[in-house]
């Protein structure tokens, strides 16, 4: 079987994807992972390396990827007793399984010369990471319409849907990225969350400490006996009820900065917690929620800075992971064929309620439609 390997330059195409049980999956492609080793690899066996960084396949496996050249350092096949040195290059040659995403509409909301709005639907996130390279909006947007480049003006977490603004240049980006760090913009969000929140404007004006290993963050609040400087960094939120049906709230988030998960945990600070976040509720709100299914089973994998081979230690199979055999050519060395998704991935995983619907900024404005989780029955 002839391989054709793909690096970060090959473009998403329609044919790349696989629409199955409401999920948009992307067809098993090969691909070069590149990383450089570092200091504290050096001196290490290739084998023994991968094998203690990278868990998640069993030792065997990188025997066999060494001595097949899957693994390479600096472009040459080397033994598995080559030890590595700092800064060279390695290889991994892998047949990659993205995870798959919901295939819910991405609704195209205004198209100008230098923007593009779109309303990103829940579990898709917004550009190359981690495990996604093609199962994003900017994938996407590239495969099926044509449209490319594209510079997103901002940032929505995988499970937030919403109004995403994307330049459609270089300048037009650094245009808005300076009215963003100038405090020239105005951000708005809703929320659905658990109790009546009350009806007068809400403050949340707390420091947020982001966890990148536990994948979450918290509120830290100085002592005033203690002159430990705080972890965290500033953050402000402004919430305001907009309806509430007396089990739950739909709220105006207004975050006046722009931290990890600031929204979602501001209101588990304020007792409010969005109605389906898992990651923010405690056991006694999960079980008072009407809805308490994870919204974010794979929320480790958000917002961490992940290296290109440990963007490949999560993943998942379960009834979208079928064998699929039909769609792609399994390959004998991989450790996720013969199923289409990859390991560990959960299909039970569900959309946030939080959604972007507004952006403000001098001179313009761009809303985005408010999903059907705000009607309040």
């Amino acid at each position: 079987m002839e391989i054709v390997w793909q690096t970060p330059a090959n473009p998403p195409e329609a044919h790349d994807y696989i629409f199955r049980n409401g999920r948009r999956h992307v067809r098993p492609y090969y691909f070069e992972f590149i990383s450089h080793v570092k200091n504290r690899w050096a001196g290490k066996t290739i084998v023994d390396l991968f094998a203690e960084e990278f868990k998640g396949r069993p030792y065997e496996y990188y025997v066999k990827a060494v001595k097949s050249g899957r693994i390479q350092v600096d472009d040459q096949m080397v033994n598995v007793f080559y030890r590595v040195q700092s800064s060279q290059k390695i290889s991994h040659f892998l047949h990659r399984h993205e995870p798959p995403v919901l295939t819910w509409d991405m609704q195209i909301l205004q198209m100008e010369a230098d923007v593009l709005t779109v309303c990103k639907p829940p579990s898709i996130p917004v550009h190359p990471c981690g495990q996604y390279r093609k199962n994003t909006v900017v994938g996407i947007l590239q495969a099926e319409h044509g449209i490319t480049p594209l510079f997103p003006v901002h940032r929505l977490d995988r499970l937030v849907s919403g109004l995403l603004i994307l330049a459609r240049n270089a300048t037009k980006a650094d245009n808005f990225r300076q009215q963003i760090e100038a405090g020239k913009v105005r951000k708005e969000y809703v929320a659905r969350v658990i109790g009546v929140f009350p009806a007068e404007e809400q403050i949340v004006n707390a420091n947020v400490d982001y966890d990148a290993r536990e994948g979450r963050s918290s509120v830290e609040l100085g002592h005033p006996q203690s002159n430990e400087p705080l972890r965290g960094k500033t953050a402000c939120t402004k919430f305001s009820r907009i309806s509430t049906n007396g089990a739950h709230s739909i709220v105006l988030c207004q975050p006046l900065t722009g931290r990890t998960h600031q929204i979602r945990v501001h209101l588990q600070h304020a007792g409010y917690p969005i109605a389906n976040d898992a990651l923010y509720l405690s056991e006694f709100v999960c079980e008072r929620s009407s809805n308490g299914r994870g919204a974010d089973r794979a929320a480790l994998l958000d917002g961490e800075q992940l290296s290109a081979e440990s963007a490949f230690l999560c993943g998942g199979n379960s009834s979208d992971g079928v064998s699929a055999c039909e769609d792609f050519s399994v390959d004998p060395m991989c450790t996720n064929c013969p199923n289409l998704a990859p390991k560990g991935y959960d299909a039970l995983e569900e959309p946030l309620w939080l959604h972007c619907v507004r952006y403000t900024g001098p001179g313009w404005q761009y809303e985005c439609p408010y999903p059907d989780w705000t009607c309040l029955v």
